[in-house]
């Protein structure tokens, strides 16, 4: 009998476009239920990796916003360690993990080369619901057509967009519950 499905809201803050040479500095997730209610959240500030390099438009937009930046770097756990954690609170779920992201093209990426690297498998396999693609559908747009810019007011959060990971993978999960709503896919509000 498989397990129940939980979405797992995930976002990243980095240095770089890419993993590798590029780090994940802050990790965020928060499980969600099938019936849309948060359940848990994880959280990890990772130390870059060795010999790694620092994006300069990255860092440009960092360098704006620093306070968050220097938060990222504040109670550092080595990559390796982090991921482990994050492995062990995923199989903690009651439930099997489905990747959910803003855009998962990005998260994904970051999450899963880390996965692969410093634990040696990933729990969401290669899977990864974006939730643009789910707003495309629910706009009836293209997929440029269906940015935040243009997606209902009614489908977001009041909470501000902080680019503090954990919070944000909560506005973002969120997002995702009102949009499966608006197609009437998810629980009622």
């Amino acid at each position: 009998m498989a397990k129940n499905e939980i979405y797992l809201s995930c976002d990243v803050e980095t240095d770089g476009p890419v993993p590798w040479p590029y780090s994940m500095l802050q990790l965020g997730a928060a499980a969600f239920s099938p019936e849309g209610d948060m359940l848990s959240t994880f959280s990890a500030n990772l130390r870059e990796l060795e010999g790694g390099k620092k994006h300069a438009e990255t860092m440009r937009f960092w360098s704006e916003n620093q306070a968050i930046y220097d938060a990222t770097r504040e109670n550092l756990e080595e990559p390796k360690e982090a991921m482990l954690r994050f492995d062990a609170w995923l199989a903690d779920l009651p439930g099997a993990p489905v990747f959910v992201a803003y855009p998962a093209g990005f998260d994904f990426t970051f999450v899963y080369w880390y996965l692969i690297n410093f634990v040696g498998s990933s729990r969401f396999s290669h899977s990864a619901l974006d939730i643009k693609t789910l707003a495309m559908v629910a706009m009836r747009s293209s997929y440029r057509g269906a940015s935040k810019a243009k997606m209902p007011a009614s489908w977001f959060s009041p909470a501000p967009h902080t680019h503090v990971a954990v919070e944000d993978a909560i506005e973002q999960g969120e997002l995702f519950f009102n949009i499966l709503r608006s197609l009437g896919l998810g629980p009622a509000s």
